[in-house]
């Protein structure tokens, strides 16, 4: 036997391993972040693979190493954008609760603050998931999230009111779509809190019968 060598042997080759991985992860973000000045600079449609790795500094073969083309790297950072909005909407829910706050249109207004605050901090890639221009069947799985948005909504109301959440959260939706196109900042943030104001004042019809003050 030859503990020595055997554990000298073993060392370098755990040491190339990570560094590989970090090479990679590294290549990976600088991919999406160029994907991302390319698909907001140059739109969807106009943008090429060329181009992402030009900006990246990568090789079209380190590309598609981490991503199967163009769309991929478009829905990576949709879904990566959405757990990002996630992640602030649940931090504001979760901090109104921990402050004795229970009532659910109070809770709503308060997730929906930050999806929207989120809007306006990544302006430039929530227009970009809005404008229209994506890979073929990015519609589709829009209208997908926003069933599962209507429904994750409706948990913080007590009993059946499904309606109400569609309603509040295509509401919502609009709202995001109008601040996230908008080039007007200030404009932007007026309308948050005058939609966040209405939807505090809808009668919760079939629910409590309260209305949220």
């Amino acid at each position: 036997m030859f503990p020595t060598m055997s554990s000298d042997a073993e060392r370098p080759v755990t040491g190339v391993t990570v560094r590989t991985s970090e090479r990679g992860a590294a290549t990976r973000v600088a991919l999406l972040e160029a994907a991302r000045e390319i698909f907001v600079t140059k739109g969807f449609a106009d943008a090429g693979v060329t181009d992402v790795v030009s900006r990246a500094g990568a090789s079209v073969g380190s590309l598609y190493h981490h991503f199967s083309g163009k769309a991929d790297l478009y829905l990576t950072l949709f879904e990566e954008f959405q757990g990002r909005q996630a992640h602030r909407t649940k931090q504001s829910v979760q901090a109104a609760r921990a402050q004795g706050e229970g009532d659910p249109m109070r809770l709503f207004i308060a997730g929906a603050r930050a999806y929207l605050e989120g809007c306006l901090t990544e302006r430039e890639l929530s227009a970009l998931f809005l404008r229209g221009d994506g890979p073929p069947g990015f519609e589709v799985i829009m209208r997908d999230r926003l069933r599962q948005w209507a429904k994750r909504n409706a948990t913080l109301f007590e009993g059946d009111e499904g309606a109400l959440a569609v309603v509040l959260t295509g509401a919502l939706a609009a709202a995001a779509s109008e601040v996230s196109l908008s080039d007007d900042v200030a404009a932007s943030r007026r309308l948050t809190e005058d939609v966040l104001a209405i939807i505090g004042q809808i009668d919760r019809a079939g629910g409590t019968g309260t209305q949220a003050r």
